[in-house]
């Protein structure tokens, strides 16, 4: 029997019903709404993520936290006084700095509880790529009774594997995340222009390509996975900001290709402040790893 628990975050964005299926623990990060504090629970209990991006959309300032000490504490000590280790696997540590606030409270558990261990992985990604590695450690160490040095080093070598690709509609959003100028976000948005973003291999957001147009984006992200898949039977992971048929419009194309096992799921306020509203992200495994992946892709 498993002997540890796995314990993430809620930016993984995965839909309370893989939670219970994966059995593993989602700590909510928290996120600020034009002053007030909300956390950001899977169910969206305390703001839906129509709600949320309605009001985004109204002209709605939202700034994000990462999981604090304290709740880091309040997460861990029951299930290590309860004689269970933890697997954490964090959010990219490119993205932000949870990954290494986990670390500092896994140092600090060790002095309360030195028969216990916590062991943190960093998951490379964000969003539903998060999700999908998060699926793919807790199905497999499920399926085949991995201990926990043995799920950890399997999760070490998945993180750059997961491939993670999107395009957003609203230029504005990357322009506040200091990730576009002004200048490039109105002569964009003029020009109807849309990015194609991927995560690299060491967590980080860097655009890749530009094209003109929402549907050109959309299929852009088809051309991606299909460039780069390491088998069309493996489980596919796509989220989206508040527009579903954008999202249906993809789904319907990677069935079209023989993909049978997709997850669907909403990107959360903690990514979707800095995304905007219309972002739609697919997330695979590649065949290659990610570094490799990107530049395989830029030929296509």
């Amino acid at each position: 029997m498993v002997k540890y628990q796995i314990i993430t975050e809620s930016t993984g964005d995965l839909t309370p019903a893989l939670i219970a299926e994966l059995g593993v623990t989602v700590l909510p990060m928290q996120f600020n709404l034009d002053g007030a504090s909300y956390r950001n629970y899977p169910d969206g209990r305390e703001l839906s993520p129509a709600d949320f991006y309605a009001k985004l959309r109204a002209g709605a300032t939202c700034t994000t936290s990462q999981v604090s000490m304290a709740d880091y504490h309040d997460a861990f000590t029951p299930v290590l006084a309860g004689g269970q280790d933890i697997l954490y696997l964090s959010f990219s540590s490119g993205l932000s700095g949870t990954c290494q606030a986990a670390n500092l409270a896994a140092q600090e558990m060790a002095e309360q509880f030195p028969d216990r261990r916590v062991l943190v992985v960093d998951s490379l990604q964000a969003s539903m790529g998060e999700g999908l590695f998060v699926y793919l450690v807790a199905r497999k160490a499920k399926r085949e009774n991995l201990d926990l040095d043995a799920a950890a080093a399997y999760a070490k070598d998945l993180a750059p594997k997961v491939c993670a690709w999107f395009t957003v509609n609203d230029l504005m959003f990357l322009k506040r995340g200091g990730r576009l100028s002004g200048a490039a976000a109105v002569a964009g948005t003029l020009l109807g222009i849309k990015p194609v973003l991927h995560v690299d291999d060491e967590g980080h957001l860097i655009a890749m390509e530009k094209v003109r147009g929402r549907r050109a984006s959309l299929d852009a992200l088809l051309k991606h996975y299909e460039a780069t898949v390491s088998d069309k039977n493996e489980t596919v992971f796509i989220s989206h900001g508040d527009c579903a048929a954008d999202c249906a419009y993809v789904i319907d194309k990677l069935k079209a290709l023989g993909v049978k096992e997709i997850y669907q799921g909403d990107i959360g306020p903690v990514i979707g402040a800095h995304s905007g509203p219309g972002t739609v992200a697919l997330f695979w495994v590649c065949l290659l790893y990610t570094s490799d992946a990107a530049d395989e892709a830029r030929s296509v």
